[in-house]
C-alpha cells in the first residue's frame, strides 16, 4: 500500500502544479493572460495527472480487495515489482488518455474575444469559446471524459461490492470493523473525488462551475494527505512526539 501510496503522493503535488502556480501568479499581478500553446500544455497536464488518479484510485482499491479477501495471499499477490508496474500503467494509461480530449482541443479555432471563462484552463471553456465548435467535437470530448471516468469507476465499485461482502460474513463485529477500518481513507477519497467530478461533468455549465472545479483540483489534493495520514499510527506517534518537543521549548 505504501508503494501506491509514494505514487499518489507525487501525482497529487505535480496534479496541484498544473493549475495552482498559473492562478497565484494571475492574481497577484493582475496579469491574467496565457499562451495558446501555454493553454494546451496546462490542459494536457491537467487531465493527464487527473486521469492518472482515477486509475490509481481503481488500483488502490484493488489492493484493499486483495489485502480484506485474500489476506493470506495478499504477500503473494501483490509482490513489490507487480505494485510498481500496476503504479507504472496507471501512469502510462492517464497521459495517453489526455492525449485524445487535448488533439480536438488543439483543432479549435477563435475568432472572438479570447476571454476564458474559468481560473484555468480546461477543455469546456475553450469549447465555449471557439467559432468552430461542431457536436462532433462535443460528442467525442463528454463520451470519452465519461468512458474514463464510468469505466474507472466500475472498476472501484467491483472491488468495493467483493470489499462489503466478505466484510458482512465476518462472524464477529470487531473483525468488521478492523477489516471496514483498513479502507476507510481510500474509500473517503474516493467518494469526494468522484462526487465533484460527476457533479461538474452531468450538468449544465454554471457559474458553479468555478467552484467545483477549484474543489478538485485544489482543494481534494489539499485535503488528500491528512485523510490518508490521520489514520496512520506512525504519523500519530511523529505528530505526538513533534507537539511534546514543542511544549517542552514554550514552557
Amino acid at each position: 500500500m505504501y508503494i501506491f501510496l509514494s505514487h499518489f503522493s507525487f501525482l497529487e503535488i505535480w496534479y496541484i502544479t498544473s493549475t495552482v502556480p498559473k492562478m497565484l501568479v494571475d492574481i497577484m499581478t493582475d496579469n491574467n493572460t496565457i499562451s495558446y500553446n501555454g493553454c494546451l500544455t496546462q490542459v494536457y497536464f491537467f487531465y493527464a495527472l487527473g486521469f492518472t488518479e482515477l486509475f490509481f484510485l481503481s488500483v488502490m482499491a484493488y489492493d484493499r480487495y486483495l489485502a480484506i479477501c485474500h489476506p493470506l495471499r495478499y504477500n503473494t499477490l501483490t509482490t513489490p515489482n507487480l505494485c510498481q508496474q500496476m503504479a507504472l500503467w496507471s501512469w502510462i494509461c492517464g497521459f495517453l488518455s489526455s492525449l485524445l480530449l487535448v488533439i480536438p482541443s488543439s483543432k479549435l479555432l477563435f475568432c472572438g474575444p479570447r476571454i476564458i471563462n474559468h481560473f484555468f484552463c480546461d477543455s469546456i471553456p475553450l469549447l465555449n469559446i471557439s467559432c468552430n465548435q461542431t457536436l462532433p467535437t462535443d460528442v467525442i470530448y463528454y463520451a470519452f471524459a465519461w468512458i474514463i471516468i464510468l469505466y474507472s469507476l466500475l472498476l472501484t465499485s467491483m472491488s468495493y461490492v467483493q470489499i462489503m461482502r466478505a466484510v458482512y460474513c465476518l462472524p464477529s463485529q470487531l473483525g468488521r470493523s478492523k477489516a471496514f477500518s483498513t479502507c476507510v481513507s481510500h474509500l473517503t477519497v474516493v467518494l469526494t473525488f468522484y462526487g465533484t467530478i460527476i457533479f461538474m461533468y452531468i450538468r449544465s455549465s454554471t457559474k458553479v462551475d468555478k467552484v467545483v472545479s477549484i474543489f478538485y483540483a485544489v482543494v481534494i489534493p489539499l485535503i488528500n494527505p491528512l485523510v490518508y495520514t490521520l489514520r496512520n499510527r506512525d504519523f500519530h506517534a511523529a505528530l505526538k512526539k513533534n507537539l511534546s518537543i514543542s511544549i517542552i521549548f514554550c514552557n
